[in-house]
Parts: structure tokens; sequence; C-alpha cells
């Protein structure tokens, strides 16, 4: 025999020890898998006993589940962070609303203040104005004072009488 030959054999022999080694390894395994109480209960479901009866299907599931992780974790953080930051902008959006809303109301209540007050200003001088120019040019209309005056003398001249 010649010396590439003999390698090649010793490669392929060696090549099989060590496959028959990562098979013991992974049937080792395996059976730890098997064997552990959080798995037991799975194993035992309809879909685990398929999946022990179809490994290469147990290994792409496996496999799929193990590179899905990392992106279904990404978006889940992504919806998480979104929403928290919706309701945050919609606190501060309803809170920046209230301010101006409180700011409008404000405004309101200061122009009504201020209406109500010029309105009480210039009602109370038209009544004194028209008071006094009726009282001036139509002393006949405002003679209720003379009436009073009459009754408070009358009264006066009844006490001394009395007394």
């Amino acid at each position: 025999m010649d010396a590439a030959t003999r390698g090649s054999r010793r490669s392929r022999s060696r090549s099989r020890t060590e496959l028959q080694q990562l098979w013991g390894r992974w049937t080792t395994m395996l059976e730890r898998l098997r064997d552990d109480p959080k798995v037991a209960p799975v194993l035992n479901t309809g879909i685990g006993q398929y999946l022990i009866s179809q490994p290469f299907l147990a290994l792409a599931v496996l496999l799929f589940s193990a590179i899905a992780a990392l992106p279904v974790g990404i978006f889940l953080t992504f919806a998480l962070v979104t929403i928290i930051m919706s309701v945050v902008g919609f606190v501060f959006f309803e809170a920046f609303l209230l301010f101006i809303g409180g700011l409008s109301l404000l405004c309101v209540l200061i122009g009504i203040a201020l209406f109500s007050v010029l309105a009480s200003v210039i009602i109370n001088a038209v009544y004194a104005t028209i008071f006094n120019l009726l009282g001036r040019y139509y002393p006949h209309l405002t003679k209720q004072q003379g009436s009073v005056q009459e009754k408070e003398t009358e009264i006066e001249g009844s006490r001394q009488k009395v007394a």
C-alpha cells in the first residue's frame, strides 16, 4: 500500500471515531434533556412526541426559535418603547393643551372683569348725568325730596305739640 492510501484510511478511521464520539455526546445530551423535569412535560405532549420522532424537524424548530428570538425581542422592545413614548407624549400634549386652555380662560375672565368694571362705570355715569339733568331741567319730577322734607317738619311739629 502506498503512503497516501494509508493516510486517507487513518483520517477516515479517525473521523469515524470522532463522529462516533460526537454522536455519543449528542445522544447523552439529548437523554439529559429528555430527563430534565422542565422539559419532560413538553416532550410528553403530542407535539413533543412528534418532534422526537422527527429529529430533523426538531432541529429546524430549535434553530428557528433561537434565531427568531433576537428579532422578536427587538420588535417587542421597539413596541414597548413606542407605547411608553406615546403615553409620555400624550401626557405632555395633554398638559400643553390644558395650559393653553387655562391661559385662554384666564384671558377671557380678565376681559369679562374689565368689561364689567367699564360697563359699571358707564352705567353709573349715565345714571348720575341723567339724574342731575332731570333735577336741573325738570325739578317737579324730583319733588319727592320736597315732600319728604314737608313730612319731616310735620312730624317735628307734632312732637313739639305733644311735649
